[in-house]
């Protein structure tokens, strides 16, 4: 009796039980737990910077640096001593992750819902639509993503060298335009393969439009597997908005962002002689990728249907 009870209450309440299978697995613990230290970090920074009084971008050239101007290492005043214009290297981290997580989370967002849409419109329809929609991926994707960001990136400039448009935004919609191609082609295979499927042909005999179809029937058995890519894809973005920033053409100066943290201390050497200079940003970018490419293993466990759970 008690079994069948529990039973209801699993059916009555699938978002606690699917939320202890994910806990149950390792790699999702892990990958949750250093995500979340990456995320509280960021949302933390105006509180650290308020307690220790240190702006993202203000100086303190006559307590950051010594007699010889060299910057200070790491005290209680600066957890991680300060960079080469005295400021607070830890804030900056923080707000570094505030940057990438919003440069991150939206393109890969944005990328994945316009690729599942255009996988899902050419992996059903297929014939010519497909070819040509196959043919305008491989284009896409055969642009080098560093030479062509690097254009579009330096088309963002006034008169006076100011850009146009928010930097942040450029950067989103960059990295979106090189990213929804690998959710359009994962896509595409997936609505293929279900296409000739059982359930698709029963809904074409019962008479089912193709857009119930494609958003009834398709779309929620393939969602499992594009979040999983999603969380594989964030890291590569948030690597991807760091290298655009080291290169001196993502943020810009001085707003911190965790490549132009890593530019600038490769810039002035100082890192050899002072490697928390280099090790907060450093740090920082490695645990984040390191944590969601852990996290989107543990998903592919549990959400993958070709893999068993234990």
């Amino acid at each position: 009796m008690s079994i069948d009870l529990l039973g209801e209450q699993a059916e009555r309440h699938p978002l606690p039980q699917f939320a202890k299978w994910l806990w149950q697995e390792r790699s999702v613990r892990v990958g949750l737990i250093i995500v979340g230290i990456v995320v509280v970090g960021a949302l933390l920074a105006p509180l650290a910077s308020a307690l220790l009084g240190h702006g993202p971008t203000e100086q303190f050239p006559d307590v950051a640096m010594d007699e010889m101007g060299i910057p200070i290492g790491p005290s209680l005043s600066f957890p991680l001593g300060a960079d080469g214009n005295g400021r607070d290297v830890f804030v900056r981290t923080l707000y570094g992750a505030q940057i990438s997580l919003l440069v991150g989370i939206p393109a890969t967002t944005a990328a994945m819902i316009i690729g599942t849409l255009i996988g899902m419109v050419s992996g059903f329809i297929a014939g010519r639509v497909d070819r040509a929609i196959s043919q305008a991926i491989d284009v896409a994707m055969s642009f080098p993503f560093i030479v062509t960001a690097l254009s579009l990136l330096s088309l963002n400039r006034g008169d006076q060298g100011t850009p146009l448009i928010s930097p942040v935004v450029v950067v989103i919609v960059v990295i979106a335009l090189f990213s929804w191609t690998y959710f359009a082609r994962l896509t595409r295979a997936m609505v293929l393969d279900m296409r000739s499927g059982p359930m698709v042909e029963a809904s074409l005999v019962i008479g089912a439009s193709k857009t119930r179809i494609i958003f009834v029937d398709i779309l929620p058995n393939i969602l499992p597997t594009l979040l999983v890519y999603w969380a594989v894809q964030l890291p590569a973005n948030i690597v991807a908005e760091a290298t655009l920033s080291f290169l001196g053409v993502g943020i810009q100066a001085p707003v911190p962002s965790w490549g132009s943290m890593i530019a600038e201390a490769q810039r002035t050497a100082l890192y050899q002689d002072q490697p928390w200079f280099l090790a907060g940003p450093g740090l920082a970018l490695f645990l984040t990728v390191v944590g969601f490419n852990t996290l989107s293993s543990g998903l592919r466990s549990v959400l993958d249907p070709h893999q068993k759970r234990s």
